[in-house]
């Protein structure tokens, strides 16, 4: 006997939870220490390995001249899912995260209290659907039958979900498969895959044997817009306020250093991701970084009272993913509305 439905989509994470948990004291995937239900004092920031504003932030360290009565600890997460499973078990305080995963993470079942804070990137270039030379694979409508990866939860399986229904291709005449982006590169390496949809510096590995189907590029222009956001534990927005903006005004700087000085930009995330600053150069290229003063802006987070098209992104990204069974149901305008902090943002871009 299966168990009811909802009841099915809470396992996986019941699982995750319970994985995480396991492994937190060890460093691996999660963090322990301070923040809002510890010591008050130390700020745990999930991160992630993807061209952005946010290694800037991290390499430079200026969250921590910023803050030095903080303790600031920053964990590599591999996904957005597990970095929900670690907002879950109140183990993070501040992440960059994918919008499809803030999407399910403000739905329920899970219903994480964290708030949107900042526009890390809108996809570009940067995500794509690549297919691997030899596997008979000309377009998405050739991926019938064939065994695709994507991280699941992740923006790029909303875009890959998105890129099949633009193709008339039912996910379930796909062998999708949920792979982290190091076991894609694997996998893909051994041949055990045919295709996947990933983000840099993973999916340039892919392009060097593979054929880009579509990039997220394209999808935006069609209408299923990713972005990478900032978000906070509500908790954390309420206990430390100056702390968040203060990590908004560095990653304003941040955006600032991508526009105005390239190759200061490049070397930095080239140093956090191990590769030459030529190569992050190419790989900041493919993202598309809004100024600072934009974030403010009726398009992106807006301000107090008046709501940003980010709400409307976030509410269309969760009624997809309802379409296409991933969620049991979409969150409403006005509680999405909650959950985009825009408290003290004017200030906070003009750095």
């Amino acid at each position: 006997m299966s168990a009811p439905r909802g009841m099915r989509r809470a396992l996986p994470l019941i699982a995750a939870l319970a994985a995480l948990l396991t492994v937190s004291a060890c460093g691996s995937g999660g963090t322990t220490g301070g923040g809002p239900g510890g010591d008050g004092r130390t700020i745990r920031i999930a991160y992630q390995s993807f061209p952005s504003g946010d290694l800037i932030v991290k390499d430079q360290g200026w969250l921590e001249k910023a803050l030095p009565e903080y303790t600031v600890k920053w964990t590599k997460f591999d996904s957005g899912a597990s970095i929900n499973t670690a907002f879950v078990a109140e183990s993070v305080d501040l992440a960059a995260i994918g919008s499809s995963p803030v999407a399910r993470g403000l739905s329920a079942p899970l219903n994480i209290p964290y708030q949107v804070t900042w526009v890390l990137d809108v996809a570009g270039d940067n995500e794509a659907l690549v297919a691997r030379e030899g596997a008979g694979i000309s377009s998405v409508k050739d991926l019938a039958g064939h065994k695709v990866a994507t991280p699941f939860s992740s923006t790029s399986h909303y875009s890959l979900l998105a890129a099949l229904d633009r193709a008339g291709v039912a996910p379930s005449k796909v062998q999708l498969l949920d792979l982290e982006p190091q076991d894609i590169l694997a996998a893909w390496t051994r041949g055990d895959i045919d295709a996947a949809y990933v983000w840099l510096p993973t999916l340039d590995e892919l392009k060097k044997s593979g054929k880009t189907l579509v990039t997220s590029r394209e999808l935006a222009a069609s209408g299923k817009p990713t972005l990478d956001l900032g978000v906070a534990a509500t908790s954390f927005v309420t206990a430390h306020p100056q702390a968040v903006a203060a990590w908004r005004k560095a990653q304003a700087r941040a955006l600032d250093l991508i526009h105005d000085d390239p190759d200061a930009a490049s070397a930095a995330v080239g140093r956090q991701l191990g590769i030459s600053p030529k190569e992050a150069a190419a790989q900041l290229e493919q993202g598309i970084f809004l100024a600072p003063a934009d974030q403010a802006s009726a398009t992106w987070l807006g301000r107090p009272g008046r709501a940003g098209g980010l709400v409307e992104n976030l509410r269309s990204a969760a009624e997809f993913l309802v379409d296409q069974k991933q969620i049991d149901a979409a969150p409403d305008l006005k509680s999405l509305e909650k959950s985009v902090y825009v408290e003290g943002l004017d200030d906070d871009v003009k750095n």
